[in-house]
């Protein structure tokens, strides 16, 4: 899509509905559906983080960030995400923390940064957190400049891949809480992205074919 007719759309994704827990289920492990469906914090005190949606313009076209994180001990390691990281008590908001995490990791200067719209919270069990997405816009092109220590590659997805139908498959993984079960993901690039950033993709994608269908 034309990142000019993109940035006409911003009015109705503003104030679009978020289908949340809809969205999300539909590329939720099964493991997590109960999860969803009755969710209940009181007694795990999740730690917080947000990430960025962030939308840009790539030769005219839009295109949305994702980033490969680099190997390490950790649940996450080399696992497919938006920027983003934890929260801080010096961030004002979750939103800051979006902003700030997405400098430190791609180099996208703050200022460049327009906050949209925040997304549904999704919770991952494996790690506690809380995450809480934000649909951004940059408005030029980007030149990236990933923290080598947290980002392994750049991935620069055309949003009328994103909201091709052919992205999504189901696939085996082997997980934190099981040694292989079948998932639903976005195949990207020969990467296979499932679990959180999978399921706030899908709300992400229903926001969009809503408001540019409306």
């Amino acid at each position: 899509m034309d990142f000019q007719e993109f940035l006409q759309f911003v009015p109705k994704l503003i104030v679009a509905n978020l289908p949340a827990t809809a969205a999300h289920a539909k590329m939720a492990p099964l493991e997590r559906l109960a999860n969803l469906e009755n969710p209940s914090f009181a007694n795990k005190n999740p730690r917080t983080a947000a990430v960025l949606m962030l939308c840009y313009p790539k030769n005219g076209l839009t295109h949305l960030v994702l980033i490969v994180r680099n190997s390490y001990k950790g649940v996450h390691s080399a696992q497919i995400a938006f920027p983003g990281g934890k929260y801080e008590k010096e961030d004002a908001n979750f939103a800051a923390t979006a902003i700030r995490e997405t400098y430190e990791e791609v180099g996208i200067h703050p200022d460049k940064i327009e906050i949209v719209k925040s997304f549904t919270e999704v919770y991952i069990p494996p790690s506690n957190f809380m995450v809480y997405p934000y649909l951004g816009i940059c408005s030029e092109e980007i030149t990236f400049s990933p923290d080598p220590l947290e980002v392994a590659e750049i991935i620069e997805l055309p949003l009328a891949t994103f909201l091709s139908d052919t992205l999504i498959v189901t696939t085996q993984m082997q997980t934190s809480y099981a040694n292989s079960i079948d998932v639903p993901a976005f195949e990207i690039e020969s990467h296979i992205v499932w679990g959180a950033t999978a399921m706030m993709l899908s709300e992400l994608k229903e926001v969009f074919v809503s408001a540019f269908n409306s």
